[in-house]
């Protein structure tokens, strides 16, 4: 299966939706951020590529409040989010699937994914599982199935679907083809496509540099804490650099 057709266009409107500038962020004394400065708009797909230790995930954490930044701001919907505690920023909009899935695996997958949905009300809720089930369709067959006996696909899509139930405004998306076999990473970057096509504004980090831009619309090269390059996906998978250093060409 080839891999999925990279979107021709960027279809933000110009006006960013999640803003990061000149963002430091320390893990103690370490600075693991050294100046950060991006954008994504309502709408795209934007990915993170760089190697392990880059900063891709202390990205993450910094957006979704679970790292705050010492230095720099991050701004959600033009509103300073740079210290709001991380429960509260489901309840704003920011949704993630953390590296490693991280589903509960003693529950099933219903049960999961009320977890998911606890900041909604109970018919918000029912509403989010149907559609949840009908971007997993294997979901709904094994919602009673304990998470802990999945696959790894179907731990992702789970993890996904989780996310999905804070019926965010940005998804964040960690490493989800990780231990994934070629097939299952082909799904899941489709699954990430729809969910775009379907409106949704994802921020995807990903070693898999040539599947993440083939369906991102812009990326970001992080070399050690710092953006070295950024651009449409199709100027970056041309450049020369990121051709040798992360494509394997």
């Amino acid at each position: 299966m080839s891999a999925p057709t990279a979107p021709a266009a960027d279809p933000g409107t110009g006006t960013a939706v999640l803003r990061l500038t000149d963002v430091h962020t320390y893990y103690g004394a370490i600075h693991a951020l050294r100046g950060i400065d991006l954008e994504v708009h309502r709408g795209e797909i934007v990915t993170l590529i760089g190697a392990n230790g880059a900063g891709k995930t202390t990205t993450l954490k910094t957006i979704s409040g679970l790292l705050h930044p010492r230095v720099g701001k991050v701004e959600f919907e033009g509103r300073d989010i740079s210290h709001v505690a991380a429960h509260q920023l489901v309840q704003l909009g920011i949704g993630q699937a953390p590296e490693g899935r991280r589903i509960f695996s003693r529950l099933t997958i219903f049960e999961n994914l009320l977890m998911g949905g606890f900041t909604r009300s109970k018919a918000e809720n029912a509403e989010q599982v149907e559609h949840v089930y009908e971007l997993f369709p294997r979901l709904r067959e094994r919602a009673g199935q304990k998470g802990g006996t999945l696959s790894g696909g179907e731990q992702q899509m789970l993890a996904i679907g989780r996310a999905l139930m804070t019926r965010p405004t940005v998804l964040l998306l960690d490493e989800p083809s990780l231990g994934l076999s070629p097939i299952l990473v082909q799904q899941i970057f489709q699954i990430i496509k729809e969910i775009n096509e379907r409106g949704m504004t994802i921020l995807l980090v990903e070693q898999n540099a040539l599947q993440a831009l083939s369906v991102a619309h812009r990326g970001y090269v992080l070399q050690t804490g710092q953006v070295v390059l950024a651009g449409g996906s199709k100027d970056l998978r041309e450049d020369e650099m990121v051709r040798k250093a992360y494509l394997g060409e």
